[in-house]
């Protein structure tokens, strides 16, 4: 149930962006969001953590690289993107970043090489993002090719932000990683929205557009960061991750019900295919994932605070921050 829950915050936000954007320019959108979650959850890790600042170099460079790629440059694509492409469209696209992330770490990371079957998913998920943007000869199709180019470009940006901070083993408890991460990320996009030439003046201040705002900040990314800290504490990395490939689908459904819009078969196709080069990649993981599921079924359940043996939690495209997941139920500790 809160895994449903936490797919339908993540996918519903794709929709919420694209409404919002009629009304507020883009990098103005995602850097006010950002501020007020930042903020919020800083709040929350003040109470919850022994720790609620970075205090040496190690943990500033981590929420800077944090803040920087997983906040500021891909929220910038993924909302400029989403300009010239639907939600749906967005979301699709952005499915990627887990298959990226784990060709970046072989291409850097000694210990993470990818195997053959790593490659087959790389190349998986090229081709899914291929169904879905279908490169017209023509050109007729600038608009889509643009705005899905800015998504991917987003979902490249996470993957080498979630590479880079992997080394850098901070320590900081989980949520006051992710809200500083939020801050710094939320002031570059501040900093950077009059220089594209966006102004406080142009945004439309309607009911629709403070409903997605609001919407965006307190459940896409305050109410779900929280429900998120508690599932990879309780279920680990890899069943979280699965809750990434149930965002578009939600973000299909969320636009034909709100907007009219249908994705064609192509897109679904395309979908499938991300899908499938993810389970190449990630194939060891989800058979332990399912050889879990068969033990909770004979009543072998894991207490509420065992952890299994997992590996290194991944970011999140809506803003998440990759931290070790063994430190991370050292840091529930302190609820």
């Amino acid at each position: 149930m809160l895994f449903s829950i936490l797919a339908l915050c993540w996918g519903t936000s794709f929709v919420a962006i694209e409404i919002g954007l009629e009304y507020v320019p883009p990098l103005l959108f995602a850097g006010l969001r950002y501020g007020v979650a930042g903020l919020i959850v800083l709040g929350y890790a003040a109470v919850v953590t022994d720790r609620f600042r970075p205090i040496d170099r190690a943990e500033w460079l981590s929420v800077g690289v944090a803040g920087i790629f997983l906040i500021a440059i891909y929220h910038a694509l993924l909302y400029l993107g989403e300009l010239y492409v639907s939600g749906a469209i967005a979301a699709t696209v952005a499915s990627t970043a887990p298959i990226l992330t784990a060709a970046f770490a072989g291409a850097v990371l000694p210990r993470e090489q990818l195997s053959l079957a790593g490659v087959v998913g790389l190349v998986l998920g090229l081709l899914g993002v291929v169904a879905v943007v279908r490169p017209s000869p023509t050109g007729l199709e600038t608009e889509l090719l643009l705005g899905a180019g800015l998504v991917f470009g987003a979902a490249i940006a996470f993957a080498v932000g979630t590479v880079l901070t992997r080394p850098l083993d901070a320590g900081l408890p989980l949520e006051t990683l992710q809200a500083w991460a939020m801050l710094i990320g939320a002031a570059v996009l501040l900093v950077g929205a009059p220089l594209r030439g966006e102004r406080l003046a142009a945004i439309d201040v309607t009911s629709t557009a403070l409903l997605s705002f609001t919407y965006l900040t307190l459940v896409s990314s305050v109410f779900a960061f929280l429900l998120y800290f508690q599932l990879l504490d309780r279920a680990g990395p890899t069943q979280v991750a699965l809750v990434g490939y149930a965002e578009p689908a939600v973000a299909i459904g969320v636009s034909w019900v709100l907007l009219g819009y249908v994705v064609d078969s192509l897109t679904i196709l395309g979908l499938l295919t991300i899908l499938a080069g993810f389970a190449a990649i990630k194939r060891r993981h989800l058979a332990r994932v399912v050889d879990t599921l068969f033990e909770e079924e004979s009543d072998q359940r894991p207490s509420v605070g065992s952890r299994l043996p997992q590996e290194p939690s991944e970011a999140r495209t809506d803003g998440g921050t990759p931290q070790e997941a063994d430190a991370v139920g050292a840091e529930r500790s302190a609820d």
